[in-house]
C-alpha cells in the first residue's frame, strides 16, 4: 500500500489515524463514531488493524530503580505502582493508543 502525499493533503494513512485518534479522544462507542462521520464499521476496524500491525513493537527502559521514594513528574497525570514496586509516569500528552498498548504489554 503505497501512500502519496500533495502538497497540503494528508495521506489515507494520516487520515485514518486521526479517525482512530479522535475515536479513542471522544470515548465513544466505534458504532456510534461511524454513524456520525458517515463511515463503515467494517472499514474503520480494518484501519485500525492495518495501523497497529504498522507499529514497531514498543520498548521499555527502565530508568531509576531503587528504595529511596520517587517524587511524581509535575507533567504527571497518571502514574501506576507495579507490583514490584516499580512506577510508571504516565504525562498528559499520551495517547490512547499508545496507553492502550502498554496496558497490554504490562498484562501479558
Amino acid at each position: 500500500m503505497a501512500e502519496s502525499k500533495d502538497k497540503g493533503t494528508i495521506s489515507k494513512v494520516e487520515q485514518w489515524q486521526e479517525r482512530i485518534a479522535e475515536q479513542e479522544r471522544r470515548g465513544i462507542s466505534v458504532r456510534q463514531f461511524c454513524k456520525e462521520q458517515g463511515l463503515g464499521e467494517h472499514c474503520f476496524y480494518d484501519w485500525r488493524r492495518r495501523l497497529r500491525e504498522r507499529q514497531q513493537p514498543m520498548q521499555f527502559a527502565l530508568l531509576q530503580t531503587g528504595a529511596a521514594p520517587l517524587e511524581p513528574a509535575r507533567e504527571t497525570n497518571l502514574e501506576l505502582v507495579l507490583r514490584s514496586g516499580e512506577r510508571l509516569r504516565i504525562g498528559s500528552g499520551v495517547s490512547a493508543a499508545t496507553l492502550r498498548t502498554v496496558l497490554e504489554v504490562l498484562r501479558a
